[in-house]
């Protein structure tokens, strides 16, 4: 089958030259040290992925109180910035480049795991248990955020942001989807304010908006990205009014002339998709729906979006597997499979940085994957 080439044009983000238009989108895969520290073994496996366009790295968390599972990924210290320094000049050796994504989970978090009570909107715990050092372990009632919570989370960010910049990244990605913190504060389910940051459609998109002015005003906004994903209803999440929320964001801070806005589970078909292209003045990055992880699906989902409007495509799954991935599409290449019980949890270079190259694969080794995964972890 013939294959369109548009995936492998060259693109641009503000002060940045891609050479594609595939983007490794953030992966979580639980290997970095107890305390958050990045490790050589993650220098070699974003190494090996290099030939995207752009990678964005795995969700970090700005401050102790917004980490959500064991082993994670941190910023918030030197020790955070000397182990990110190590990925990013090992991928900078190889040719990529990389922006880091700034996670806080908000209620997704335990004691168990961070040795403080998560904060969020409002004390509405996550309706599901919590992967924790212990095991699965029942959720914790979060704390309520006072204002000055919220200010110091701001700034957090902000800092985070700095941090990343100082760590070699070319800029961050703020995390507001997938039921973290901030989508936290879109959702009415699980936002029940009554102050400045709740209620109308404005005010739940406030705190959202705010921590991507601070790491804007920090950083640039040429370096700032942020990625939302509305209609998603992992960790418990009900936004109410979806349609609205996002185009009111998108023209919130449509003239600060960030990065990138990049859509999460982006379907071309659908109302939200049109009015957020519409209300969107920049560069649109769109993580498509796959039927299933093959070279046949990728391509298809991947020019739908590019056809629609978005600017570039974000894949998570299909980079889990194979590090030479934009090769491989390029050449129309069957991908590797995956093995689902090595995703997150695991450690170890088993089923992280030990997929094989097209040119060191034994013969038949190649095989199209169709597998489901569980919820956003890996997307």
């Amino acid at each position: 089958m013939t294959y369109s080439t548009a995936l492998f044009e060259p693109a641009r983000l503000p002060g940045l030259d891609l050479p594609s238009r595939l983007v490794m989108a953030p992966l979580t895969r639980n290997r970095a040290g107890a305390d958050g520290t990045p490790t050589p073994l993650m220098a070699t496996y974003y190494a090996q992925r290099a030939s995207a366009g752009l990678i964005i790295a795995e969700a970090s968390t700005p401050n102790a109180t917004g980490q959500t599972y064991p082993n994670i990924t941190a910023v918030h210290s030197p020790a955070h910035v000397a182990g990110w320094r190590q990925v990013t000049d090992a991928v900078r050796e190889a040719g990529g480049r990389m922006f880091l994504q700034l996670q806080h989970g908000g209620r997704v978090g335990h004691p168990a795991t961070s040795g403080l009570t998560p904060v969020a909107p409002s004390p509405v715990p996550l309706p599901e248990t919590i992967h924790t050092p212990r095991g699965r372990l029942p959720s914790v009632v979060p704390r309520e955020m006072t204002s000055d919570d919220i200010r110091t989370t701001v700034a957090d960010f902000a800092r985070a942001a700095r941090n990343a910049i100082d760590a070699g990244f070319e800029g961050v990605e703020v995390h507001s989807a997938n039921g973290h913190l901030l989508h936290q504060f879109l959702a009415r389910n699980t936002n029940l304010r009554t102050d400045g940051y709740g209620g109308s459609v404005a005010a739940r998109i406030r705190f959202t908006a705010e921590v991507t002015e601070a790491v804007a005003a920090e950083i640039g906004a040429g370096r700032t990205g942020l990625r939302v994903s509305p209609g998603n209803t992992v960790n418990g999440i009900a936004e109410g009014e979806t349609e609205d929320l996002y185009p009111a964001l998108a023209e919130r801070l449509g003239g600060l002339g960030l990065a990138y806005l990049h859509l999460v589970h982006a379907d071309p078909d659908t109302r939200v998709f049109r009015n957020v292209r519409a209300a969107w003045p920049g560069v649109l990055v769109g993580n498509p729906v796959l039927k299933e992880v093959s070279t046949r699906e990728v391509h298809r989902a991947s020019g739908a979006l590019l056809a629609a409007g978005a600017d570039l495509i974000a894949l998570g799954r299909p980079f889990l597997a194979n590090p030479d991935l934009v090769t491989r599409l390029r050449l129309g290449a069957p991908l590797n499979a995956m093995r689902e019980g090595t995703f997150m949890y695991v450690g170890g270079a088993t089923g992280y940085t030990d997929y094989p190259a097209l040119d060191a694969q034994p013969a038949g080794a190649s095989s199209d994957s169709i597998v489901a995964l569980d919820g956003d972890r890996v997307a």
